[in-house]
């Protein structure tokens, strides 16, 4: 109890001195894609930092490259003050460019005249948004980078996963141009790490990173325990990896025959219920909205949150962790002890059959623990104050 309170007194003085001290400071944000809605992972990371970052008391410059521009952005414009939207280019000319295809189709010169309007910090989330930021325009900015992940781990594994061979080729290609392009990672003033793996490779090659957690919107651990219904795995199944991950497990339960799957997902209704076939016990639900998310989160009794691939942080993790009971996870979902600590981790087929058969059978009695040391370390704000002092540290 004093440890938490310390903590908490800490950090309201904290809160003060830096809202008072940053009071009407600017930043740049250049995103990948829209924010809002905040409905998958990159998304959520994106629209919790700025909304963390607004709440402590930054200006936010919000620039998005986009597929269409929308004609309805409220909730943006209620947390930044400026918002500029970017359409992406599709000139498959690119595809031959040295450069990643996602980095050059995210170039733009309007993106270079409205961030040298004035000199405030640039934040670009990801290598893909760093087209510019070599320009000489931009050599009075500040210019840190937020790496969600390492990107050609991130093409490859998703090449390895394809079953296309098109697209297996393309990210194949992909991958190997981000081996080369990420040299200019060390060119940056510095790096925001989401994953402790990310920070020790980024620190290893470059020496200018630091791990801050990722952003998730999450504010209070629900506390939820005894037993729920049945064993859950939710995610976006457009993505090569999750749709692995849905089949491994369809195919797992078919030999787990006396416990439910729910499979949760806005997309790919049809490729699941092919998988799924006659199995009595494998149900899919097509996932409208958060709610609805959150009361199947909030029935759940073991979360399977599973990756064929390393590329950062599973948010479906943390959503798991805050609103749901026990989470099974491989070494891929999360490297921090703090967190990783309240999940069951294994390393096999044989390993995860033994586990759920334990788990179905046991009530979950952690939620207290779990919420005095997750609104602890995880809490959005708090985390905005870790980019703010890094900041603060590279304009002394």
């Amino acid at each position: 109890m004093f440890f938490k309170s310390t903590f908490f007194i800490g950090i309201s003085f904290k809160n003060c001195i830096f809202v008072l001290a940053m009071h009407r400071k600017a930043l740049h944000i250049v995103s990948f894609d829209n924010p809002f809605p905040p409905n998958y992972g990159g998304a959520i990371e994106v629209f919790y930092k700025i909304k963390a970052l607004h709440e402590i008391g930054y200006t936010i410059y919000l620039h998005c490259f986009v597929d269409s521009i929308p004609t309805e952005n409220s909730e943006l414009h209620s947390i930044v003050s400026e918002l500029y939207f970017y359409k992406k280019s599709s000139n498959p000319a690119y595809l031959f460019s040295k450069v990643p295809f996602s980095v050059i189709s995210r170039s733009d010169k309007k993106l270079l005249e409205n961030l040298k309007r004035n000199n405030a910090p640039i934040l670009f989330e990801g290598l893909k948004t760093a087209y510019h930021f070599e320009d000489k325009m931009l050599e009075n900015n500040l210019k840190i980078v937020r790496i969600h992940n390492l990107e050609q781990d991130y093409f490859l594994g998703l090449s390895r996963s394809e079953n296309n061979v098109v697209k297996k080729l393309l990210y194949f290609l992909e991958g190997k141009k981000y081996q080369s392009y990420e040299k200019k990672l060390r060119h940056f003033d510095h790096i925001l790490a989401l994953s402790k793996f990310e920070n020790e490779y980024a620190n290893s090659r470059f020496g200018n990173s630091s791990y801050v957690p990722v952003f998730h919107g999450n504010e209070q651990v629900e506390i939820v325990e005894g037993f729920g219904k049945y064993a859950f795995y939710h995610g976006d199944l457009k993505t090569s990896d999750n749709r692995k991950v849905a089949k491994y497990l369809i195919d797992v339960f078919k030999e787990i025959k006396d416990y439910k799957l729910v499979i949760a997902s806005g997309s790919n209704e049809n490729f699941v219920r092919k998988h799924i076939g006659n199995a009595q016990n494998i149900e899919f639900v097509f996932l409208e909205n958060f709610e609805q998310l959150k009361q199947l989160l909030r029935e759940a009794h073991i979360n399977v949150i599973l990756s064929f691939q390393r590329s950062g942080t599973k948010l479906k993790l943390l959503n798991s962790l805050f609103r749901s009971r026990f989470c099974i996870i491989n070494e891929n979902i999360m490297d921090d002890e703090t967190v990783s600590d309240f999940c069951i981790k294994i390393t096999s087929k044989e390993e995860l059959v033994s586990k759920i058969n334990f788990l179905k059978t046991q009530p979950y009695i952690d939620g207290e623990n779990k919420k005095r040391v997750l609104e602890y370390y995880l809490n959005d704000k708090t985390n905005a104050l870790k980019i703010a002092e890094i900041l603060e540290g590279l304009h002394s």
